[in-house]
């Protein structure tokens, strides 16, 4: 990361902080594959509709969704396809850890197998 002032470095913390959320992680994994409603929304990450709105409105002040209206329907869809990027990274370095811990507690195990 650059070097970054401190209003900076609020910014980066509020972007981060909007992808803290699983329910909001649910609504872009939905917008993945295109734009959805927020009974599409609701409909597939089992939320409220007022839950999701909320979320929404989050994700779009930051930039992360936008927003369409037609007719009494308002769409919503990605703004910035890199935060799937950085959720892969995020993914792939979990998965990493979690392998890393699963071969560890595999070592005890045998190890535990063996003193019996």
């Amino acid at each position: 990361m650059s070097k970054l002032d401190d209003k900076a470095l609020q910014h980066v913390a509020k972007y981060f902080k909007a992808l803290a959320e699983p329910m909001r992680l649910k609504v872009l994994n939905a917008l993945q594959d295109g734009e959805k409603n927020v009974g599409q929304l609701t409909e597939l990450s089992g939320g409220t509709q007022a839950n999701i709105s909320k979320h929404l409105s989050l994700l779009d002040q930051y930039g992360l969704v936008k927003r369409e209206s037609r007719g009494n329907c308002v769409f919503y869809s990605i703004a910035d396809p890199s935060v799937y990027e950085l959720c892969e990274l995020v993914c792939g370095q979990i998965g990493v850890r979690m392998s890393q811990e699963t071969d560890i507690s595999k070592l005890f195990t045998a190890a535990q197998q063996s003193a019996q």
